[in-house]
């Protein structure tokens, strides 16, 4: 969102654009061919300490921290800080697949009283995605 200020010349310029999210882990490799498969994006660079996704508009990066810990499900002190929305047309096809390729279901699903609408999941390193119904995204 830009703000007007009637001292900028340009209010309507962004400052930057979102080229890349990175998301820390203990190990970038599994981690980056897990959501290869599941975004269907190339891998363009992977070594032991950093892995790169390039997709058709944004990159995703995964980078080694030693020491990293997954958050906590449920969270309810807030650590959790992000985590990644995806829309799919079928929430049970594209959960299976998922869990195919190295993801896990927590047994707390808080979207039980929502009528399926989202799942909650982990990816092989423990970053909390949710898949959405497709058709809530418009």
């Amino acid at each position: 969102m830009t703000t007007s200020d009637s001292t900028d010349p340009s209010p309507t310029t962004p400052v930057a654009r979102l080229a890349m999210v990175t998301l820390d882990c203990a190990d970038p490799g599994p981690v980056a061919d897990f959501w290869a498969e599941v975004l269907g994006w190339d891998k363009a660079y992977g070594d032991e300490s950093y892995a790169m996704l390039t997709g058709p508009s944004h990159a995703l990066g995964f980078g080694k921290v030693e020491g990293w810990q997954p958050p906590a499900w449920p969270d309810t002190a807030g650590a959790k800080q992000f985590h990644l929305d995806l829309a799919v047309e079928d929430i049970a096809a594209a959960e299976r697949r998922c869990v195919e390729l190295g993801a896990t279901v927590p047994d707390e699903q808080p979207a039980d009283h929502e009528e399926g609408t989202w799942r909650v999941l982990r990816d092989p390193a423990g970053h909390l995605f949710c898949l959405t119904e497709a058709k809530s995204w418009g």
